[in-house]
């Protein structure tokens, strides 16, 4: 059973190139991931980021329609936050990077003793792709995530790649691997308590 600590929220920011309502195999394996942390007693909530018009920029607000803003407040009110991408032509997708560099502005968001606002709050990160890389995109993620102030826990990613020169997607399997399986569980049960002891013991203060 799940620690019985304060409830905590998750968000995930799904970075598919398909708008919704299509179907999309970054989505598929951030509900996998919702499944667990659900069982965790997490509250969870999708975004298609692609749905979105997200502006070019480093700013919290780049105006002109910019519907960042929207996102970032559920951002800042989540304590996980799972990214999802999937890989194209060996890298995050571009509104993977666009995410992460509308997160940039939050580096300059602390606290009244200087940490930063993100310090508090875990990542996760899922990748799905149909040839090798998930370790090089997963590795750019976490950088980018603990940067702007994210913690990373123990084992905190999963991810499925087909075989090479094929194409099946995640979401044309017929039943998850069960070591994919089980990877995703664990990263999720230990974001989960990772974030619960964030909530209850912060990171010192940074002045």
């Amino acid at each position: 059973m799940p620690e019985t600590q304060q409830s905590l929220r998750a968000l995930a920011l799904v970075c598919s190139l398909k708008p919704s309502p299509s179907e999309s195999s970054s989505e598929l394996i951030a509900q996998h991931v919702f499944d667990t942390l659900r069982s965790q007693g997490v509250d969870c909530e999708s975004v298609r980021c692609v749905d979105y018009d997200i502006a070019p920029g480093v700013e919290a607000d780049m105006g002109d329609g910019d519907q960042w803003p929207q996102i970032r407040e559920k951002v800042l009110q989540a304590d996980i936050l799972l990214l999802s991408t999937p890989i194209w032509l060996g890298h995050p997708a571009s509104v993977t990077q666009r995410v992460l560099e509308r997160l940039d502005a939050e580096l300059s968001n602390t606290d009244e003793q200087g940490r930063p606002a993100m310090a508090g709050k875990v990542a996760l990160v899922s990748v799905v792709g149909n040839e090798d890389g998930a370790h090089k995109v997963v590795a750019d993620l976490f950088q980018g995530l603990n940067d702007v102030g994210y913690s990373i826990p123990a084992q905190g990613c999963t991810y499925w790649n087909g075989p090479a020169m094929e194409s099946t997607d995640y979401k044309d399997l017929d039943e998850v691997p069960e070591q994919v399986a089980s990877t995703t569980a664990a990263a999720a049960r230990n974001a989960a308590h990772l974030a619960r002891v964030l909530k209850q013991s912060q990171y010192q203060p940074y002045e």
